[in-house]
């Protein structure tokens, strides 16, 4: 199951990439967090932040820190955000290939 999961999380990053080509929008990323909360464990979600974070310094005007990222995570931000800002940011993701239906069991 090792290498199913690590193979996951790179096609992950890749989604995430393929989604947002230029890097996240500040305003994406409470929706962004609590959408990949849903698939993946918090110790991945991390790893992928701090990519996330790393791509945000290349991205522009408001780039957002490893430290902010994991104040959302810590945070009962990833509660918050609107069904609306869940709806845009699962647009990216499946546009960039991201899974949004859970596979079956067992895979």
């Amino acid at each position: 199951m090792g290498d199913l999961r690590a193979n996951f999380m790179t096609r992950a990053v890749e989604w995430l990439r393929a989604g947002y080509p230029t890097g996240v929008p500040r305003g994406d990323y409470v929706a962004l967090l609590g959408v990949l909360r849903r698939k993946l464990t918090e110790e991945e979600v991390r790893k992928i932040a701090v990519d996330l974070a790393d791509q945000s310094v290349l991205a522009g005007d408001d780039p957002i820190s490893t430290a902010d990222i994991e104040q959302m995570i810590s945070s009962s931000l990833l509660q918050e955000a609107t069904p609306e800002d869940v709806v845009r940011v699962s647009a990216r993701l499946a546009a960039g290939g991201w899974p949004l239906v859970d596979p079956p069991e067992g895979d």
